[in-house]
């Protein structure tokens, strides 16, 4: 075998850096992606939204974005992010793709976007469609969003609560009110990666699925579920909420609703929290929080989401090993 041919092979055998859990990541990798943000943000002052980093790091890379669901801030911050770093990105919609209609196989649309990108983002319905791409991708792939994962969202906020408080998060007691969704689910993992404490306030039929219990279990962990919001909040330094309705959520969204009516975080039940907590929504926004906790000073929600592009290119960095 040919020198060339060895490298080739080599090549394929190595770990591709994917990101679809925070629990796949070990603690240093995502210490790494936190700390290149910080840096890169630091150096963005006074640039343009469209400026390229001086490094122009990803120049000639291709990030290519699939949406099955709604998107907003995952689709702009990807997509600022991958410009910024000095490459492009593409989005696509299913509608527009053989695959499903068309009879063409998961497998075969990862051959395709590997043979063309060098970066696969999917937002789907679908948690099975993220194991199939990632065993047929010879690329990496970003989870943006499935039904039982959001990490970006996660680390993006991690990051934003130790820009906030300049702590590490380790030293702080975070807490979440309201429905067991994704979101939860990664700050869960990272709750167990970045040793915090972490309070979960849900009513007793909305907590946390079995199989997630059960992770937790296995790993040693600082986790409290309550299901009396007061208890929850008391004494946190982060209160954190999402929408009780999500997105393609078919549940009877009446009998649903009124199950939370006792979690909406309003300003007598952040009073249980520390005097100087803060709030964060991953956004969009729903009946779970007041418009006075929503405007007031304590929400951080708009810094949150604009810290999301920094975050997205450290993330993009490391799924391309270009980490320091």
């Amino acid at each position: 075998m040919s020198k060339n041919n060895k490298k080739n092979v080599s090549r394929n055998l190595e770990k591709i850096n994917h990101f679809v859990n925070i629990k796949d990541l070990n603690l240093k990798d995502l210490r790494k992606i936190i700390l290149d943000a910080k840096t890169r943000k630091n150096k963005r002052k006074k640039m343009g939204t469209l400026s390229v980093d001086k490094d122009a790091p990803l120049k000639g890379k291709f990030l290519i974005q699939m949406f099955e669901k709604s998107s907003l801030r995952t689709r702009i911050s990807f997509y600022l992010a991958i410009k910024q770093l000095g490459g492009s990105t593409l989005t696509l919609r299913p509608d527009e793709l053989h695959m499903g209609k068309g009879g063409e196989s998961i497998s075969d649309t990862a051959k395709i976007i590997s043979s063309y990108g060098d970066i696969f983002l999917l937002r789907t319905n679908d948690d099975g469609k993220i194991s199939k791409f990632k065993s047929s991708l010879k690329i990496p792939i970003i989870n943006g969003l499935s039904p039982s994962s959001h990490p970006a969202q996660i680390l993006s906020d991690i990051f934003t609560i130790e820009e906030i408080k300049k702590k590490n998060i380790s030293s702080l007691k975070i807490c979440w009110i309201g429905d067991s969704n994704n979101v939860l689910n990664s700050l869960i993992e990272a709750s167990v990666k970045f040793n915090f404490k972490l309070n979960i306030g849900c009513p007793i039929s909305y907590k946390p699925a079995k199989r997630v219990l059960k992770w937790l279990r296995e790993n040693k962990n600082q986790v409290k579920i309550f299901h009396k919001p007061i208890n929850a909040i008391k004494n946190s330094d982060v209160v954190i909420t999402d929408k009780v309705i999500s997105m393609n959520d078919k549940v009877n969204k009446i009998k649903k609703i009124k199950s939370f009516k006792n979690f909406i975080i309003n300003l007598n039940l952040m009073k249980f929290a520390k005097k100087d907590a803060i709030f964060m929504h991953c956004l969009p926004r729903g009946s779970e929080v007041t418009n006075e906790v929503f405007n007031s000073n304590k929400s951080k929600v708009w810094q949150q989401a604009t810290n999301r592009v920094c975050v997205q290119k450290s993330i993009l960095l490391y799924c391309l090993k270009m980490l320091g």
